[in-house]
């Protein structure tokens, strides 16, 4: 990997309803990607436990340079990812991985470590 590449941000730990992110600090849910990432406000693209995570909460991800994207569900897997959602990361050629929130994390920072370009949805509730 040369130097130039942006690393992303370690999720430094988990509890019920909190975050904490390297550099980001802390908060409920997170958009994390290559070289950095935000709070993620689910009414921004209408997205909720049965409507599930949407297109748009995925693209922003991508858009920043993720080669591998990691949808989390929530700690209890309550969060819906719709057939649409997945298709649409696929055929961007990103590889998507579905894990529940404590799982996903573990993969995550694990990518982290490696320098992939990986990025996520992380839900720290249901």
């Amino acid at each position: 990997m040369s130097g130039h590449e942006k690393m992303s941000p370690r999720i430094l730990s988990s509890s019920w309803g909190k975050l904490d992110v390297e550099n980001l600090g802390r908060g409920k849910d997170y958009k994390l990607w290559p070289g950095g990432g935000r709070n993620w406000d689910w009414s921004e693209h209408g997205t909720g436990h049965a409507r599930g995570i949407q297109i748009g909460d995925v693209e922003e991800v991508i858009a920043n340079g993720a080669k591998v994207v990691i949808l989390t569900r929530g700690v209890l897997s309550r969060l819906r990812i719709p057939r649409a959602t997945r298709f649409h990361v696929e055929k961007q050629g990103v590889e998507l991985i579905i894990a529940s929130t404590r799982k996903g994390i573990g993969l995550y920072n694990e990518y982290v470590d490696k320098g992939v370009p990986v990025g996520g949805l992380f839900h720290s509730t249901c």
